[in-house]
């Protein structure tokens, strides 16, 4: 396995910082970086509006376990405590989907520490309109079929795809790939 695609956001402290760190970390292995977004809190926790981005990497040493460690390593050096489900957070790393080296998506449903793909993100406008602002063929597996992306969003209620709005926020020189 060697690519994933991975949902970032951030609504405590410097948020734009802490998406930029993912892809310090990343460096070359970064291939595309959505825009930055902003939206409101998922799971009826009162907290402050996230900052979202979606960032496409390979790193053909990496299997779906390494990707994990990978983002659970970037969030425990944001500060992240996971005190409250669906809590404010410095930083919050998803793995949504990986790939093998045919471009194959992985699923994974018998490991409660991951489960891939992510079983939220067909549900999730703040995922899938950073992902197909980077990849618009995106697709997604779900229940064993691989479906586009682009009819995931359109499924959701308006409200839902309303409530991720473009910002003018970078997480990189737009001017320079992956940007």
């Amino acid at each position: 396995m060697s690519r994933a695609v991975l949902s970032i956001g951030a609504n405590l402290g410097d948020r734009l910082a802490n998406l930029r760190s993912v892809l310090d970390e990343l460096g070359e292995r970064a291939l595309a970086v959505s825009p930055v977004y902003t939206t409101a809190p998922w799971g009826g926790v009162d907290q402050d509006d996230y900052l979202n981005a979606v960032v496409v990497a390979e790193d053909p040493s990496f299997d779906d376990y390494a990707w994990l460690r990978f983002g659970q390593e970037l969030e425990q050096a944001a500060g992240r405590v996971r005190a409250v489900r669906w809590g404010a957070r410095t930083l919050d790393v998803d793995v949504v989907q990986c790939t093998d080296d045919t471009g194959t998506p992985l699923a994974r449903d018998t490991d409660p520490n991951l489960i891939l793909p992510h079983p939220q993100a067909h549900n999730r406008a703040f995922v899938l309109v950073p992902w197909l602002a980077v990849e618009p063929a995106a697709r997604l597996l779900v229940d064993g079929v691989e479906v586009p992306v682009a009819d995931l969003l359109d499924g959701l209620d308006p409200a839902e795809r309303a409530g991720v709005v473009r910002t003018d926020l970078a997480l990189c020189d737009e001017s320079v790939p992956p940007c």
